[in-house]
């Protein structure tokens, strides 16, 4: 690669944005749901799960610590790059993020979507938030480059393995032969689902994870369904196989999420736990891969790549032709 042609002036950790008040948690779901046709008292239900924790993500808190480390990582590295943050949803909005990034004299920056894998609402959705913001700047706008997925990269993979001993620890089950290891993913339609490489990408990291447990039985399911009951989504539900399969130890890791979020924190520590203890079920949660040494580091690895500075970094799985940049039409909404 060239580097001349690869550099960038800046970098843009782009998230889907997360509360940080009770009076954040009415505006944050409007913000959230514009132009879906969700029934306001499906809203206000949600909104509830939002209060029970005083309205407050954690996901904005670990984003900026993502970008701490980030920040560190380049710097051992000897790579000088500022890194912004941006959400979808909430503050900091990605529009006023731009305008920082413009004040700051920015012409191309390379924008890492915190989402691993593939689909309309971890990627594509994103590609066109950035579009839409830009447009207001005309030609101040900087030009973004967004990085490759990284569910498959050593560190991604490393992380989650090393969260899952130290929940194995926790658990402290006599009979290791007697846990199951639930993955967990956003559910999303189905007719999302096949228009891109979501369960996929999903099953060959759980794959690859769990190379290191080959003692353990494993499963992908999925939580945080939001549709109507009519619209078919990806299943099974977290919660259903729980009660479906009743194994006496469960370890719930939630590979399709980098931070801990509100959905992790209703969905996982409050409804899955509340149903394995009311079942007898022994209960872990693995921790998400936050800022965790290893991943950081392969997310450093690809921004390397990207800027032409190294020829090629290890990365797992079979990624095919031209998977370092997203295709024009990729990950499209399905209906």
């Amino acid at each position: 690669m060239n580097s001349a042609t690869n550099s960038y002036d800046a970098i843009l950790l782009l998230s889907f944005g997360g509360l940080e008040g009770r009076e954040d948690v009415i505006p944050f779901l409007e913000n959230v749901l514009r132009g879906r046709n969700v029934p306001r008292e499906r809203m206000l239900s949600v909104a509830e799960h939002y209060y029970q924790f005083d309205g407050v993500s954690p996901i904005n808190k670990q984003n900026r610590a993502l970008i701490s480390a980030i920040e560190g990582e380049l710097t051992a590295r000897g790579i000088k790059c500022p890194v912004f943050f941006g959400n979808r949803n909430w503050h900091p909005l990605l529009g006023d993020t731009i305008q920082q990034m413009v004040d700051r004299g920015a012409k191309r920056v390379l924008v890492v979507v915190t989402s691993a894998f593939s689909s309309y609402s971890g990627c594509r959705q994103y590609l066109e938030d950035l579009e839409r913001e830009s447009a207001s700047f005309g030609d101040a706008a900087p030009e973004f480059d967004k990085l490759r997925i990284f569910y498959n990269t050593p560190g991604f993979i490393a992380a989650t393995q090393e969260n899952i001993t130290e929940a194995l620890r926790r658990l402290d089950a006599k009979d290791t032969a007697a846990t199951s290891i639930y993955f967990t993913a956003h559910s999303i339609p189905n007719s999302m689902a096949e228009k891109c490489n979501y369960e996929i990408q999903l099953q060959e990291a759980c794959g690859l994870v769990m190379e290191a447990f080959p003692e353990l039985s494993w499963r992908l399911c999925y939580q945080s369904r939001s549709g109507p009951p009519t619209q078919p989504w990806l299943e099974p539900d977290v919660n259903d196989l729980i009660a479906d399969e009743r194994p006496d130890n469960v370890i719930i890791c939630p590979i399709g999420f980098v931070s801990d979020h509100m959905e992790i924190l209703f969905d996982l520590d409050t409804e899955a736990k509340q149903k394995c203890e009311r079942l007898g079920i022994g209960f872990q949660r693995v921790q998400s891969v936050g800022t965790h040494p290893r991943f950081v580091s392969s997310l450093v690895d690809l921004i390397e790549l990207r800027m032409g500075m190294v020829d090629d970094t290890e990365v797992l799985g079979e990624l095919g032709p031209g998977a370092d940049q997203c295709p024009a039409d990729c990950c499209p909404i399905g209906r």
